[in-house]
């Protein structure tokens, strides 16, 4: 039985945004939830109309809303919530436009600047006006390649504020990386920042752009950003057929009162990209107003985020918790980013920023956590840590070893909420509330409104066993569609398909006696190192340029808490994998897809294990590496190639 770690008390409990909602919806429905965290989940999935239309009202969302109930549609994903209702993401962002601050940057070198909202409010409007002179309209696709600074989040505002449609990469991402997302969505303008640093090391980001926009015939414009704290470009780069702009020469334009247009609830706000096993990244287009109601949701009822908090959560804007971080605007919070090595020159980097910039809610990943728990070190006297009431942890599982350590050696009194989710959802399917205790190892609860269950290979709910993690009701940050999916082939065959008209999301769980939640990994092929879901097509394409190399099959082992890459090559005949060749691999993939693409282990075999139809089996190989059973080894046309992967020797350490 799992140690129970921590519990809100009665004054927490009574001060919280959870508790404020109770009321309201027990006052409008005349219900009596008696801080019974259960029992209003319970509502919220039994009446999700009533539930959805209330967290719009909770939350005062700036829009029109109308009152009148959808018709239900016997499709899971073509369910729609609020429909006819109007509203302008970045308007509902935007909450505030006085001197408070509202963003503060934190690069690793220690440089530190901040926005307040009046300035933020300006920027957004001279960018918006910017795009609307350059014919930006509607739906209309705006590429960013940046890293996580406050001109990202005031080009992703500006976008969404005239209707256009968000997408962005962060630079980490090499040049095919970035072609093989922006290629599939055909972006007319491109932001871009010169330069990031990483680990004390600067990169040049510009000197990629030529052989980029050679792959990217749609962009016809592009805006380059100095990285914050550096000196200006002096010299402007300039492209054929492309129109070059500077960030200053944007905010040195006439400016224009922007009015904020209303768009519908459904319409696109961003594209955001999934790893599959085979082919380009899935793009996940998701919606205005789903996306907005969730986050408000998670935010304030499930993560207790008030006016004038200030949330920190490490991140790239590659990742979906850039789009969650930047949402929290929206309750009238600030905003920390960080940019950079989470390590860089000490351990403790980000626990002394939680520390200095007075944190409330502090987001890391489960690897981070790990990775501090590895250095032995106390942080409890050496920070206060006075303010930080919430501590998010997402990713991958988070250990119970790291649970233990969180509450013994960072902080005893605070909450800690691990969540999961996707960017599928670019929220979160379970997570943490203030009414339950947190107990080690356990996510605590589902997401309110969210029918969340373990599903055994039958698709009966099942307890205590690990099963799929399903959905078994529609929710309103579903994604609209998959971007250039005709019939939603993709999308149906994403999700769908495991169980009729349910959500299958391709995560192993188990619901446990208290109806927490234990993650166990993925049950699809997808990669998941350090929590960054990456597809086996962006290691395929790049070892396919080997000559030494006939075949390879590429899986995440679950190690050490977390998840490594291994790659399994079959070399042709007068090659060896020495360890030339393993550096010309790893340098390869790093350069062309990511650093986090790049495998852990490469190691030599003579088959690989394919279906009957000639499709590689990479799941049947990951099962076996991790000792767990094979199912449907007669659908093999070589079941035998199986054994050479069992135990093998550099995989145990």
């Amino acid at each position: 039985m799992n140690k129970k770690l921590w519990e809100a008390s009665k004054q927490l409990k009574n001060n919280s945004n959870l508790f404020k909602f109770e009321k309201f919806i027990s006052n409008k429905y005349n219900k009596n939830f008696s801080k019974d965290f259960e029992k209003i989940h319970k509502w919220s999935v039994s009446n999700s109309y009533d539930f959805w239309n209330s967290v719009w009202d909770f939350t005062s969302v700036k829009g029109a809303k109308n009152n009148q109930k959808p018709k239900k549609s016997s499709k899971f994903y073509k369910n729609i919530f609020l429909a006819k209702s109007k509203l302008n993401f970045a308007e509902n962002l935007l909450p505030k436009n006085n001197s408070d601050k509202a963003i503060t940057f934190i690069s690793e070198n220690g440089y530190r600047e901040t926005k307040n909202w009046k300035k933020l409010n300006s920027n957004v409007k001279n960018i918006s006006s910017f795009l609307k002179k350059l014919k930006i309209k509607s739906k209309d696709r705006v590429a960013a390649y940046m890293p996580n600074i406050p001109e990202t989040v005031e080009a992703f505002l500006g976008t969404v504020a005239i209707g256009s449609i968000w997408s962005s990469c962060s630079p980490d991402f090499g040049i095919n990386g970035v072609v093989e997302r922006f290629s599939q969505i055909k972006p007319k303008i491109l932001f871009v920042t010169n330069e990031y640093f990483y680990n004390g090391k600067r990169i040049n980001i510009l000197e990629r752009i030529p052989n980029i926009i050679k792959r990217l015939p749609s962009i016809k414009h592009i805006v380059i950003t100095n990285y914050p704290g550096k000196p200006e470009i002096k010299k402007i780069p300039k492209y054929k057929n492309i129109k070059t702009y500077t960030w200053k020469y944007i905010h040195q334009q006439s400016k224009v009162d922007l009015k904020f247009q209303k768009f519908d609830f459904e319409h696109e706000l961003a594209i955001l990209y999934s790893s599959g096993t085979t082919g380009k990244p899935k793009c996940i287009c998701h919606k205005t107003g789903g996306v907005l109601l969730q986050h408000l949701k998670e935010h304030q009822l499930h993560c207790n985020i008030k006016e004038n908090d200030n949330v920190f959560y490490f991140t790239t804007c590659g990742w979906m918790m850039w789009n969650w971080l930047i949402s929290v605007l929206a309750s009238k919070a600030s905003i920390v980013l960080f940019d950079g090595s989470p390590m860089y020159k000490k351990e403790d980097l980000l626990i002394k920023i939680a520390n200095k910039e007075d944190i409330t809610l502090f987001g890391v990943s489960a690897k981070y956590i790990d990775a501090l728990r590895k250095t032995n070190l106390n942080y409890t006297r050496k920070y206060k840590l006075s303010k930080l009431r919430t501590i998010c942890s997402t990713g991958s599982p988070l250990s119970e070893d790291s649970f233990n350590y969180v509450y013994k050696n960072i902080k005893k009194n605070v909450h800690l909420a691990s969540i999961s989710g996707g960017t599928d959802i670019v929220s979160c399917f379970v997570l943490g509330n203030l009414y339950q205790p947190v107990y080690s190892g356990e996510i605590q609860n589902k997401g309110l409104g969210m029918n969340v269950r373990v599903f055994n290979e039958k698709g009966k709910s099942i307890t205590n066993k690990k099963g799929e993690l399903v959905c078994v009701n529609p929710f309103p940050s579903m994604p609209l569609k998959f971007w250039n999916d005709q019939n939603d082939n993709k999308f149906k065959k994403a999700y769908f398909s495991k169980f009729k008209n349910i959500w299958h999301h391709g995560d192993f769980a188990r619901i446990t006696n208290k109806n927490g939640f234990i993650i166990v990994g993925r049950s699809d092929t997808t990669l998941n190192p350090g929590g960054v879901r990456l597809g086996t097509a962006e290691i395929y394409s790049e070892i396919e340029k080997f000559k030494e190399i006939n075949e390879s099959l590429v899986v995440g082992q679950s190690w050490d808490n977390d998840i490594r890459i291994v790659l399994f090559v079959i070399l042709n005949s007068k090659h060896e994998l020495t360890e030339n060749l393993l550096k010309k691999i790893k340098l390869q993939i790093k350069k062309n897809a990511s650093p986090r693409h790049v495998p852990h282990k490469i190691i030599q075999v003579n088959d690989i294990p394919r279906t009957k139809s000639g499709k590689i089996v990479e799941l049947a190989v990951k099962n076996i590496i991790e000792g767990n059973k094979i199912k449907n080894k007669e659908a093999l046309a070589n079941p035998l190639s199986l054994n050479q992967y069992v135990n093998i020797k550099e995989l145990q350490y």
